[in-house]
């Protein structure tokens, strides 16, 4: 369903998704018309949506330091609890 489509990652089987851009200012397209319109792309919608916000998007930057003058880090990601049983 929905949400096995969400967590797929590329090249996962049998997963498709649809996706369209439509100018500012443009024609309302309401959800049937849409889904007609707009052609099935085969695969995971995760290097559309990469694409997608790259060409928005300034450049990757490095992350700000963890922890900060009240609060120190406890350790790296993903964190010591979820190894803990």
């Amino acid at each position: 369903g929905h949400n096995a489509g969400v967590v797929s990652e590329p090249g996962h089987p049998r997963r498709s998704f649809q996706i369209a851009t439509r100018a500012a200012g443009k024609r309302y397209v309401d959800p049937q018309m849409w889904r007609a319109e707009t052609p099935l792309q085969e695969g995971s919608w995760w290097s559309a949506w990469q694409q997608w916000l790259a060409q928005r998007s300034a450049g990757r930057v490095a992350p700000p330091a963890m922890g900060g003058s009240t609060y120190t880090p406890l350790g790296d990601a993903p964190g010591a609890y979820v190894a803990m049983t």
